[in-house]
């Protein structure tokens, strides 16, 4: 597959097999959130690998109290903490006070680094989701983070081997660009 093929491919993956990364392929996956565009060199982030399940459960069992997510939040956080082998928190480190990058583009510079580690997750063989709205967003999560106040969680990145090896369309063969692409000419 060549790399537009692969790019073009990219999904989001709900069903799981059993096989996580281990500890030098993770390594790949950080090692290439690291070259993400960074204004200023800052590294405005960092991620967590959650090993410990159990704390993971129970940060999304206290998101479902504080959100008042209800039945459906039970099921769902339940889900969550156990739908991959391989769960790592992206975490935007905003530096509020910076002139030259605002907040703005150090949390874009976030997203971008947490994209660059599902694609090397991808490039290894295994897929990924990405997490977020209110099961980042809550006091336990931060806690279980040790999130400091100029902190965001912007996402829990599950990854694991394919559950389902279906074949996978790409972008050119499914979607069309017309509508929010536009060319600026002369």
């Amino acid at each position: 597959m060549n790399t537009l093929d692969f790019l073009q491919r990219r999904r989001s993956c709900k069903k799981f097999g059993d096989i996580a990364p281990n500890r030098d392929q993770l390594e790949h996956m950080f090692k290439a959130a690291l070259r993400a565009p960074d204004h200023g060199r800052l590294k405005p982030y960092r991620f967590v690998v959650i090993e410990n399940k159990q704390a993971l459960y129970q940060a999304l069992l206290a998101a479902v109290t504080e959100f008042d997510l209800g039945e459906r939040g039970l099921e769902k956080a339940e889900k969550l903490s156990s739908q991959a082998p391989t769960v790592v928190a992206a975490i935007a480190k905003l530096d509020e006070q910076n002139k030259k990058v605002p907040a703005w583009e150090q949390m874009v510079t976030t997203g971008c680094a947490t994209y660059a580690l599902q694609l090397a997750a991808n490039v290894q063989g295994f897929e990924t989701v990405w997490i977020s709205k209110h099961w980042v967003q809550g006091k336990a999560m931060r806690e279980m983070l040790t999130c400091k106040e100029n902190e965001k969680v912007i996402g829990l990145i599950l990854i694991g081997s394919p559950q389902d090896k279906a074949e996978i369309t790409t972008a050119t063969e499914t979607e069309n660009t017309e509508g929010f692409v536009c060319y600026l000419e002369g």
